[in-house]
């Protein structure tokens, strides 16, 4: 049950006010909270985590226990970079009131952000993929469910800062599980 708590935290705090939280907000506050736009945003949460768990199923039996960990460590940095350099949009550019259109911006979000990269990385180093993704699935739906309840949230300038320091942290906590696979520390 490890790798599902520790995946639930770790994608609950990397999905902080991402890219799919802050579409998920727009969209909320822009046309209403509707229930089609919660239940595709949480659909495609469990998908991305699925995948993510499933294409760390494929990597575990190829690597070494050593490699398993700088892969993860790549991915906590991967997942630091994205959540300090690529901003989300603001407010009132999400895409409209096609559900279709929303379905495809959230998917090609989330297979691109930091939360997905966290749950690869943990899937791959505890050789969970199922639980890892489970949790992330979970934190996923916690997610886009704060974001479509409360939007002004997800939209708030100051919770994007704590964004960007929760990047820095994933970076530097990336870099020491590195260092650690290396034996330099």
């Amino acid at each position: 049950m490890i790798p599902f708590y520790l995946t639930f935290v770790a994608v609950l705090l990397s999905g902080l006010t991402a890219r799919d939280q802050v579409t998920v907000a727009s969209q909320s506050r822009e046309h209403g909270k509707r229930w089609t736009v919660l239940a595709i945003a949480m659909v495609v949460s469990v998908l991305t985590a699925a995948f993510a768990g499933w294409a760390a199923k494929l990597i575990v039996p190829l690597m070494a226990p050593a490699a398993r960990v700088f892969l993860c460590a790549m991915s906590i940095a991967f997942a630091g970079v994205e959540s300090l350099l690529i901003a989300p949009r603001g407010a009132g550019r999400e895409p409209g009131q096609s559900l279709g259109m929303f379905t495809l911006t959230v998917l090609a979000h989330q297979l691109t952000d930091a939360a997905r990269f966290i749950v690869f990385g943990i899937a791959v180093v505890m050789q969970a993929p199922i639980t890892a993704a489970a949790g992330g699935a979970l934190g996923g739906i916690a997610l886009v469910g704060a974001a479509w309840a409360f939007p002004g949230l997800a939209l708030d300038a100051r919770v994007r800062l704590v964004r960007r320091l929760l990047g820095v942290c994933f970076i530097l906590g990336g870099a020491y599980v590195a260092m650690r696979a290396l034996d330099w520390v």
